[in-house]
């Protein structure tokens, strides 16, 4: 819940402060500068665990939250121009939904933004566990997730192919080559775990697309005066992500292997591809 507030407050303070036409570049920038944080972090908690124990671990995050929390401090009793107050404060989201559904343009984005999220949910779970289960072991797991984690800096790679290309058009290559990838994982499967691997990988790297492009779907379209309780909503992708996917795959793994779980998520990938290419205005 902390962390979905977090992201709230932080497409707002986007909505108010960034014009519509820089979008783009923020978010691919605001992805790949936090490439630093989700590798180092896991590989820090890591090394500190290992050495020093669990409460060194956790001592290096109250001491990172220490510091964010003098740095805001620090901006909000100074004069800098940079902080200052929003126009818009979160909403209640169960007040807001009827008015969310009734926007085409917003389910788009939140079915954009859920399809990719679903992806980094089964990459994060499944990935690790597929090398575990092929006997390729843990550290091979971690550093799948490590690996996929340091590719985040490529979405300045992706926001400049959203600015000349559309991000419409980049959008809907990425979803349609995520779900090729996931394809031949699921096809190839144990049988070469450390190809099925690098097929995730290659399908990590067409999501940080959509993660630099895809929140700028819902920026757009949402309308200035209704921005906060529209955001509030909008959030929940993160939510429905985290829940839906092991709820289906736990049916799915009842009649297949664990390949089955880069076939299923290929097929939703699949099909958020052409929603895209459907319904998302071609001057986007």
């Amino acid at each position: 819940m902390g962390a979905s507030a977090l992201s709230i407050t932080l497409n707002l303070y986007i909505m108010d402060h960034i014009r519509k036409t820089d979008f783009m570049q923020a978010e691919s920038l605001r992805m790949a500068w936090s490439m630093f944080a989700w590798t180092g972090g896991p590989t820090l908690g890591i090394f500190l665990y290992t050495h020093f124990g669990i409460y060194a671990a956790h001592g290096a995050v109250v001491v990172f939250a220490f510091a964010l929390l003098c740095l805001f401090w620090f901006y909000r009793l100074s004069d800098n121009q940079s902080i200052r107050p929003g126009k818009s404060r979160p909403g209640n989201p169960l007040a807001n939904i009827g008015r969310f559904v009734k926007q085409p343009r917003l389910w788009l984005a939140w079915l954009i933004a859920f399809g990719r999220s679903c992806f980094w949910t089964t990459f994060f779970v499944y990935g690790p566990l597929f090398m575990v289960i092929t006997g390729e072991g843990k550290l091979a797991g971690g550093l799948l997730v490590s690996a996929g984690n340091a590719l985040l800096f490529m979405a300045i790679f992706w926001g400049r192919a959203g600015r000349r290309f559309g991000g419409r058009r980049v959008m809907t290559f990425a979803y349609f080559a995520m779900a090729a990838m996931l394809f031949a994982a699921g096809g190839i499967g144990e049988a070469a775990p450390l190809l099925t691997a690098a097929l995730l990988l290659f399908g990590a790297l067409f999501t940080i697309a959509l993660d630099a492009l895809g929140s700028t779907a819902f920026m757009r379209s949402v309308r200035s005066y209704e921005k906060a309780q529209m955001a509030a909503v909008y959030r929940t992708y993160l939510d429905f992500s985290e829940l839906t996917p092991p709820l289906v795959y736990s049916v799915v793994l009842t009649f297949f292997g664990l390949g089955s779980v880069f076939v299923t998520l290929g097929i939703l990938a699949a099909f958020c591809g052409f929603v895209t290419w459907r319904y998302l205005p071609k001057a986007f």
